[in-house]
């Protein structure tokens, strides 16, 4: 069953979920993967004010310091930049290519969970930015007025998360870094695209049997694959679903899932999903190409440097 990742934080309240634009010029086309990605980087320009990828309009009378992060992108872009955020709402930052698990613990976490985190809480750090995802945080940015700058970001192509990281290197003065961290990038799906698989590819979901599958129209993640594997996979809309019938019907020759835990752990949703026979049935199920992803990297992070160690996985997975 097909379900926004923001729809399932709603209804399921998990604790963490789900201007100056990037240079995304063609460079020949490459078949079904689209056009080339480009591996030339625009320079980033120091800014204080800019309109954002999104058409968001930001303002800043300086660069700022201390920034707190409610949703996970901004943690992947200020470790890029090389900056820690002042407080954050995700568990990205523990992971090994983020800050590791001992350095992630003297960042304050935010208390009140992905979906309603503390205004209180949030101003006790004295923010010069805070940067949330627009369709679960927009509902803050009144309480905020007035005490700190609020960026609402709604990421949901690649493209967008390349934008993001050129916004917040002009806005904090971390030109360079942004551009390093943009070629860097650049050049690792480039070099993947070259080795594009004609194996199928699915991603999926969830917590349970009302699992997810990640389309390339909404999802950053998803939107690679079609660089790098057949990705047959379109969005439906918010009510939109994909049965297990119809991910048989298209032979799936590698699955990559994402277990989405609210609370303790109960399993993985490949472990729930073999209730189901037709499960069984699938060629990467019955084949052992079954594998189980990081969720806060595969589903959260959606930055350029958690885009990064997906590539690297699921090319791996795909060869």
């Amino acid at each position: 069953m097909l379900r926004s990742r923001s729809w399932i934080a709603a209804v399921l309240a998990v604790s963490v979920l789900t201007g100056c634009g990037a240079s995304t010029g063609p460079a020949g086309e490459a078949g079904a993967g689209g056009a080339r990605t480009e591996v030339t980087v625009e320079p980033i320009k120091p800014a204080r004010q800019l309109t954002d990828t999104n058409g968001v309009r930001i303002s800043l009378p300086e660069e700022p310091r201390r920034i707190v992060c409610l949703f996970a992108l901004c943690d992947d872009i200020l470790t890029e930049l090389g900056i820690v955020p002042t407080a954050t709402n995700s568990a990205l930052l523990a992971h090994e290519d983020f800050l590791g698990e001992k350095r992630a613990k003297e960042v304050p976490v935010v208390p009140g969970g992905f979906i309603a985190p503390e205004v209180e809480a949030i101003l006790s750090h004295e923010p010069d930015l805070v940067i949330g995802l627009e369709d679960t945080h927009g509902k803050l940015a009144p309480a905020l007025k007035g005490a700190t700058t609020f960026w609402p970001m709604q990421p949901e192509t690649w493209e967008d998360s390349v934008g993001y990281l050129r916004d917040v290197a002009a806005l904090t003065g971390r030109t360079a870094e942004g551009e390093k961290a943009e070629k860097a990038f650049r050049t690792r799906l480039a070099a993947a695209e070259r080795t594009r698989s004609d194996r199928t590819a699915l991603i999926i979901y969830g917590s349970d049997e009302n699992f997810g599958v990640a389309t390339p129209e909404g999802d950053a993640t998803a939107s690679l694959f079609p660089k790098i594997a057949d990705y047959p996979w379109k969005s439906r809309g918010v009510q939109g679903s994909y049965s297990l019938e119809e991910i048989l019907a298209r032979d799936v020759d590698v699955l990559f899932v994402e277990t989405m835990s609210f609370g303790e752990a109960d399993g993985t949703l490949s472990e729930k999903l073999e209730k189901n026979p037709l499960w069984g049935k699938i060629p990467a199920v019955r084949d052992g190409n079954v594998h189980e992803v990081d969720s806060e990297v595969w589903a959260k992070g959606r930055g350029t440097r958690s885009l990064g160690i997906v590539l690297d996985e699921a090319t791996a997975a795909l060869r």
